[in-house]
């Protein structure tokens, strides 16, 4: 599978929706530099596919609620395009732009408290659609960079 770098998205604090960045700078076993999120631990890269947010708003419009969700309102890191990450499983890499890979370490979030946009339209899409990752390799990422799919050798 190959796609490509849809939106960016960081923020200073957690719990917040995050704001778009043209590049930033992955760093091996942190996370994105800058990000709230960032840390050793299992979860330093979020990932939601532009395709899911896509569904959900036409879900949303079919559903009369007036609310179109962009990139980084799930509080997704990396905004992907044109990979199915349903498909992919803990250990498959993303190698991303020149530099950058990824290794796939959770499928879907818990939501402890149900969060804002699950208030606002009674659905959240990350527990099932959203995955974590941790940083393998550093190097920058830019919106429009190449993601390509290795496979865990099982």
């Amino acid at each position: 599978m190959v796609g490509r770098v849809y939106s960016l998205n960081i923020s200073k604090v957690k719990g917040t929706t995050k704001h778009p960045v043209a590049e930033i700078e992955a760093i091996a076993n942190y996370g994105f530099e800058g990000d709230a999120h960032s840390g050793n631990h299992i979860r330093q890269i979020s990932l939601l596919s532009i395709e899911s947010i896509m569904k959900q708003n036409s879900i949303n419009r079919d559903n009369k609620i007036d609310l179109v969700l962009k990139p980084g309102d799930y509080a997704e890191n990396i905004t992907t395009q044109g990979i199915d990450l349903g498909k992919l499983e803990i250990g498959d890499s993303l190698l991303i732009g020149k530099d950058v890979e990824l290794k796939v370490s959770k499928i879907g979030k818990e939501c402890h408290n149900k969060c804002e946009i699950f208030k606002k339209v009674n659905n959240c899409i990350m527990p099932k659609q959203g995955l974590f990752a941790v940083v393998e390799k550093s190097g920058r990422i830019k919106i429009g960079d190449e993601i390509r799919v290795r496979k865990c050798l099982k």
